[in-house]
């Protein structure tokens, strides 16, 4: 018999486990360095608004002393300098963008420099939903949590003089116009220009912000930073721009770097100044309509965090695990978390959006509007597991981008507020509609949606700005080196086919349903064409010439580290190699059989030419569960994966998120069992790491157990009847209701 006193102690333990929520699990810093371009700031689900400390534009001291428009992201963890927080920012993207709307908290003598102003930060601390430091040069503390389309930040300073500082100059965008307003003594209002995503010149749109403080200042004005001129003293450098200051400048101030303060006389000691936000990318009304509905008058910043934290948990909560050591559920929930960041509302609370491609032309949502499409990043796993697990919020996306085909032509590649950037290659909006329908969603126009893929699938190349290099394709199976580099990253012709053969696979399928026979073969034959690029002397992908001859001399290795390499676009052939995932038996017969297949595929692993923040070699540890007997490979290889590449650390992810993408393969893998190949409604699986999972879904909870210690799977079975494949459907899977692992 157990004493009483373990008997409570038993029973404390399982009410603490029972009180952990998944965002308990949840560490925002993970992704923050090792070029993850994550951040710690204050988010919803899939929200407009993001709330985001910015510490990469340094002092004149500092180590990370850099333009930030050099940065892909506000925030990177060994950084200390806080410049503010950013409003509206992308997580995990390798482009920078977004992340302007700086506001500060400053005391002492006013100072409108972020050289000067900025400041060294410590007790820094993240959770869904909000962020808080405390700012060493002022000993302010500084909070900031969110609601899906607007911010609220709180400062507590010592006393004395304070300030709030909206700058309206920096920020990770490569545009610097803005305009501010004062509405009243506690309100302003005005607008940023953004856009120019990678760089991409003709791709400009506002951001509209309303912001208030939650009390009446002593002073404010608005602030210009005044260019240098030829002839004046030596002390005007671009880097020693003096500022100059309006407290009586009419009500509006436009320009590159502008930005207005805020100064109170006075504070107590602890007395706290709050600041909201409301943003939209329609008007400055709606940013005014957002706040107003979604902080309603007297709405207290502890309201608005918790309601916050609550959303997150709601979320993260339609899968629980059990099992697993504490830093494996805290990989887990955080790769969770990750992935419901983008894409992100568009509209606002009165359903009007940006219309794509139209500058200054609306329209009204039937449901949400969504936006940042990361989709050559995307298609190949996020979207699969929101089909999965978020089916609702999927067949929203879905919705959202058949619009956008219909507002003006084209499906999304990599779309961003309402302009499409064409970053990276391909056709990926296809295979993400085609399994999304195979999966059973039907909550969008499918018709609309096959028109407009089978625009981009056939209109030539100079009006194709889906595939500009269409024609060769088309004509000869594959794209010469050469015929095209229109995306100044270089001629990626071999990423860019083997990207069209996976789209025009998946949409061969749907043409079939629809009875488009003769479309469907043509469109199967394209799908083929990859071996064009096989090479038996390399035994890998190569680059064509324009006669049809393999590139030469030729090295498979070349492109590792994002060098420049000749077809390839961020990496080497080795990468791309196995990247056929439409046909693998076909590859492994081209390269002489399963054998062959089987032991080049672990020379990639063996001899570290597998890159795990790669998106075209992603999946190949799951390739060799194509092949009998060769299933333990892929459990070994995940498991390896997991272990050496997803900790709970800064750098706990194995490079760029890409909107989550890198995390997403970590839910799956850890649950055990992946997407392996878009636009098939299949999943490959693997060993799981937790003991027990429930997935909730439309038809009802999915639960994954796991027996035993063994290192490899023995038997498995679905449902309560053994099962032998490794590679099974979705609705099987689902049908099956319960996956049971023993080893």
């Amino acid at each position: 018999m157990k004493h009483p006193f373990f008997a409570v102690l038993l029973t404390l333990g399982l009410a603490s486990a029972a009180a952990q929520s998944p965002a308990d699990s949840v560490d925002p810093f993970i992704g923050t360095t090792n070029f993850g371009t994550c951040n710690p700031g204050a988010v919803t689900p899939h929200g407009m608004m993001a709330v985001v400390p910015f510490n990469v534009m340094g002092s004149d001291t500092n180590l990370y002393d850099k333009d930030a428009r050099w940065w892909s992201t506000p925030y990177e963890f060994h950084n200390k300098f806080f410049t503010g927080f950013a409003h509206g920012v992308l997580s995990g993207v390798g482009c920078p963008e977004m992340g302007a709307l700086l506001t500060m908290a400053t005391a002492g003598e006013l100072d409108v420099d972020y050289k000067h102003y900025g400041s060294a930060y410590s007790d820094e601390t993240a959770s869904p939903g909000y962020y808080t430091a405390t700012l060493a040069k002022y000993g302010i503390r500084a909070e900031a949590t969110a609601t899906p389309r607007t911010s609220a930040e709180r400062y507590t300073f010592p006393g004395g003089q304070g300030h709030i500082l909206l700058n309206l100059g920096e920020g990770l965008t490569n545009e610097s116009g803005a305009t501010v307003r004062r509405v009243s003594a506690t309100e302003i209002e005005g607008s940023k220009l953004l856009g120019t995503f990678c760089y991409n010149p003709q791709k400009v749109f506002p951001v509209y912000f309303v912001l208030r403080v939650s009390k009446t200042p002593s002073q404010s004005g608005y602030w210009k930073k005044q260019r240098p001129m030829t002839g004046v003293e030596a002390e005007w450098t671009p880097d020693n721009g003096r500022y100059k200051l309006y407290t009586d400048y009419g009500r509006e101030l436009s320009g590159d770097d502008v930005g207005y303060w805020f100064s109170f006389d006075g504070l107590d000691a602890g007395e706290q100044v709050e600041v909201r936000m409301g943003i939209s990318y329609v008007s400055i009304d709606n940013a005014r309509r957002n706040l107003d509905t979604e902080q309603p008058a007297g709405t207290a910043f502890d309201t608005i965090r918790r309601q916050a934290r609550d959303r997150w948990n709601r979320d993260l909560s339609r899968i629980r695990v059990e099992g697993g050591t504490p830093e494996q559920r805290t990989v887990f929930y955080t790769a969770l978390y990750h992935t419901l960041v983008h894409p992100n509302l568009l509209s606002d609370v009165n359903g009007e959006y940006p219309l794509m491609e139209r500058s200054g032309q609306t329209g009204i949502a039937d449901g949400d509007r969504y936006t940042v499409f990361s989709l050559w990043d995307t298609y190949r796993n996020v979207h699969q597991l929101l089909t999965l697990v978020y089916p609702e919020r999927q067949t929203e996306m879905l919705r959202s981008m058949v619009a956008m085909s219909q507002e003006w032509g084209w499906l999304p590649k990599w779309e961003l507020y309402g302009r499409e950037t064409f970053t990276m290659e391909g056709d990926p909006a296809i295979p993400v509609i085609v399994d999304s329908w195979r999966k059973g969603l039907r909550g969008f126009d499918i018709d609309a949606a096959y028109a407009a893929m089978k625009r981009s699938a056939t209109t030539p190349g100079a009006q194709n700005p889906m595939r500009p290099d269409i024609d060769p394709y088309v004509e000869k199976g594959y794209i010469p080196l050469g015929f095209f580099a229109g995306d100044n990253s270089g001629d990626n012709s071999v990423s860019h086919a083997l990207e069209y053969y996976v789209a025009d696979h998946a949409l061969a399928w749907l043409a079939d349903e629809r009875g488009e026979r003769e479309f469907a073969d043509g469109l199967r034959r394209r799908a083929a064409g990859w071996k064009h690029y096989y090479s038996p002397e390399s035994g890998t992908l190569r680059p064509l010439n324009p006669d049809g001859s393999f590139l030469s001399p030729f090295d498979p290795r070349q492109g590792e580290n994002f060098e420049t390499v000749p077809g390839f676009h961020e990496g080497s052939a080795w990468n791309y190699t196995f990247f056929v995932p439409h046909d693998v038996e076909g590859l492994a017969k081209l390269m002489g059989g399963r054998r062959k297949f089987v032991d080049k595929l672990q020379r990639v692993f063996d001899e570290g030419l597998y890159d795990p923040a790669n998106e075209p070699d992603i999946a190949y540890a799951y390739l060799f569960s194509r092949f009998r007997g060769e299933e333990w490979r892929t459990q070994r290889e995940t498991r390896r994966l997991l272990g050496n590449y997803f900790t709970a650390k800064p750098d706990g992810i194995p490079g760029n998120d890409d909107t989550g993408t890198m995390s997403a393969w970590a839910v799956f893998s850890m649950l055990g069992f992946y997407p392996d190949c878009p636009g098939e409604p299949f999943y490959t699986l693997t060993a799981p790491v937790f003991d027990r999972a429930e997935i909730d879904t439309p038809q009802g909870t999915l639960t994954i157990e796991k027996h035993g210690d063994g290192e490899y799977i023995r038997r498995m079975s679905l449902g309560g009847k053994p099962l032998t494949q490794y590679r099974i459907g979705h609705d099987e899977l689902l049908r099956g209701r319960k996956l049971t692992f023993e080893f």
